[in-house]
């Protein structure tokens, strides 16, 4: 535990192994369940918590390795994290809409192959 500014701050734990196809391919695998939840589903609030966490954990884990963030796979995943994270702390209480579904869903699963075969 951290105490900043008088206040109790817990760390957070990282969800991320270190194997960057491995975690390319989860962190996209549940995004793309995430997006597609109805917005009547009553996890869905917990599950667009938990891809915030993630995409955050994803790009502060990868974005200053050299080995990985010249990659296309890696350019791909950040792009699509980017319009994903956008969304959620522009649009919080808006569902994902379809276009940006599908944007996602493409890129998302290109960064799976990509990783898939890199590894």
């Amino acid at each position: 535990m951290f105490f900043q500014f008088a206040s109790e701050v817990n760390a957070a734990k990282t969800l991320m192994t270190g194997d960057f196809a491995k975690d390319t391919i989860a962190v996209s695998s549940t995004l793309k369940e995430t997006i597609t939840l109805p917005k009547e589903d009553k996890g869905l609030s917990e599950a667009e918590k938990e891809a915030v966490f993630l995409i955050s954990d994803y790009i502060s884990r990868y974005r200053n390795r050299s080995q990985v963030n010249t990659s296309t796979t890696f350019t791909t995943m950040q792009t699509a994290l980017n319009a994903l994270s956008g969304h959620y702390k522009t649009f919080a209480n808006r569902p994902v809409p379809e276009n940006l579904k599908e944007r996602l869903n493409k890129e998302l699963s290109k960064a799976e192959k990509l990783a898939a075969r890199d590894s």
